[in-house]
């Protein structure tokens, strides 16, 4: 595997505060936070969340900053109304993941990608994918099946090697120096088959932060605060690239 199952350090992290821009709606047939729709709609940007799906208040203000960058961006519920409630509550993980097939979860993005390819028809779409989201994120970039543009993921769980061999389009990586789920063997093992595809990639390594850094992280931390802007700012400068007809 390139990261491991979901572990305990899936399901803790810090609240963020803040007043979010976006709202709730029902698109494609999925509860979805959308943000940004008075932009453009030739770039788009979907996030896949991490267990605590996306009425988690952290997801909704990191749509709202992508938003300020000019895209559109949707974050669809895949959890089916069942994320995890509470920050740093432990959880019975096979119980859960048995209450979230993987395959119903990849089965829902790829309709719903489908289905915005095809209403919205955006020129470029860029996909997020945190924790959980990842393996979902990861999937959309296959290079038989994948449906979007670009890819970015942030401490990765559940994506298989498979996964990563079989990708044929961008992909940047935002990991952390302490995590258990994406530690460093398995990251130098993506790495090596990364190169070894002739991968479109980036892998960033930050100091000091731990497994969901950058959307559970204690932003009181300066350390840890400065790794999340600083991912989601090389996810913004990821997207735009490519967004822009960069190879």
């Amino acid at each position: 595997m390139a990261s491991k199952m979901l572990g305990q350090c899936c399901f803790k992290g810090f609240y963020r505060k803040g007043e979010t821009k976006g709202l709730h709606k029902d698109i494609f047939g999925v509860d979805s936070y959308v943000v940004g729709l008075e932009n453009p709609s030739d770039k788009v940007v979907v996030i896949m969340t991490d267990v605590y799906g996306n009425r988690l208040n952290n997801v909704l203000l990191t749509a709202d900053q992508i938003a300020e960058s000019g895209y559109q961006v949707y974050v669809p519920d895949i959890l089916f109304n069942n994320p995890a409630l509470d920050l740093n509550v432990p959880l019975d993980i096979p119980a859960w993941m048995a209450s979230h097939p993987v395959d119903r979860a990849h089965n829902l993005v790829t309709k719903y990608l489908s289905d915005l390819r095809k209403h919205v028809n955006p020129k470029f779409v860029g996909i997020i994918g945190y924790c959980y989201g990842a393996k979902f994120a990861i999937k959309q970039i296959d290079s038989a099946s994948g449906i979007v543009d670009a890819c970015a993921i942030a401490h990765p769980s559940l994506v298989t090697i498979e996964d990563v061999a079989a990708i044929g389009k961008p992909l940047l990586i935002s990991a952390a120096e302490e995590d258990a789920i994406f530690p460093e063997e398995m990251r130098h093992m993506t790495e090596a088959k990364l190169k070894e595809i002739g991968a479109r990639y980036e892998i960033d390594l930050f100091s000091g932060v731990e497994h969901g850094f950058a959307s559970r992280g204690d932003v009181s931390n300066p350390v840890v605060k400065f790794a999340m802007n600083k991912a989601l700012a090389d996810q913004l400068y990821w997207f735009d690239h490519f967004a822009s007809g960069g190879q």
